[in-house]
C-alpha cells in the first residue's frame, strides 16, 4: 500500500500512525505512549488505528522497525563511503545528530517494557548487532592495512565506537549540552588516529 497520495502528497493514516508512534516512543517511552496520544498526534480516530494495527504492541513494533531501518540506512550511507577505515569511522562519529534528543534506538534499551518483550526488543538487538558487525568489518580493514597499530581487535574497536556514541548521548542529555558528546568523540578519534611513521 502506498503511503502517499498521488495528488497532494498527504500521508496515509497508517503512515501517520507509525510516525506519531516513533516520535512518542522517542520522547516518552513505551508506557508513556498511549493509544490516545498516538491517535491525537496522528490525527486519526480509534477506528482507523485498529483498522490498520492489531493494537499498541503491533503499532509499536512497526514504529521500532522503521526507526531501526532508518538508523541502519543512515549509518550505512557514511560507513559505505569512500576512504580509509579511519576516515569512514571518523565520518560516522562526526555525522550530524540530534545529540540532546538521544539515539531513538539506544533509548529503547532503557525502556523496561521494550526489553521485557522479545518481539519489541528484536529490532533493537538486531540493529546494534549489525552496527557493531559493520564497524568491526571496517576496523579489520584498518588493522589489515596497518592503519590501527594498537593492540585492539576489530570487535573491540567496534564496541568502543558504539559505546562512545551511546555514552556520549547520555552525557550530553545529562549536562544539557552537546559539548559532552563532542568531547567523547574527539577523544576516541585521537586514540584511534593512525600513528605517523618516522
Amino acid at each position: 500500500m502506498s503511503t502517499r497520495t498521488s495528488a497532494g502528497g498527504a500521508t496515509s493514516t497508517s503512515e501517520r500512525l507509525v510516525e506519531a508512534t516513533r516520535e512518542l516512543l522517542w520522547e516518552r517511552g513505551y508506557v508513556g505512549t498511549s493509544p490516545k496520544a498516538i491517535q491525537q498526534a496522528a490525527g486519526a480516530g480509534q477506528g482507523s488505528m485498529y483498522h490498520h494495527f492489531a493494537g499498541k504492541p503491533d503499532l509499536a513494533l512497526a514504529a521500532i522497525r522503521r526507526t531501526a531501518d532508518e538508523m541502519r540506512a543512515g549509518a550505512e550511507r557514511v560507513l559505505g563511503g569512500q576512504g580509509t577505515a579511519y576516515a569512514r569511522i571518523e565520518a560516522y562519529l562526526l555525522r550530524e545528530r540530534d545529540v540532546l534528543r538521544g539515539c531513538p534506538v539506544g533509548r529503547l534499551t532503557m525502556d523496561p517494557d521494550v526489553i521485557a518483550s522479545d518481539e519489541l526488543r528484536a529490532p533493537v538487538d538486531e540493529t546494534l548487532d549489525w552496527l557493531r558487525g559493520r564497524l568491526a568489518g571496517i576496523a579489520q580493514e584498518g588493522l589489515d592495512a596497518g592503519e590501527f597499530d594498537r593492540p585492539l581487535s576489530a570487535e573491540e574497536i567496534a564496541s568502543t565506537v558504539v559505546a562512545t556514541v551511546q555514552g556520549g548521548y547520555v552525557l550530553a542529555r545529562a549536562s544539557g549540552s552537546a559539548a559532552a558528546f563532542d568531547t567523547a568523540v574527539r577523544g576516541l578519534l585521537a586514540l584511534l588516529a593512525p600513528r605517523t611513521r618516522s
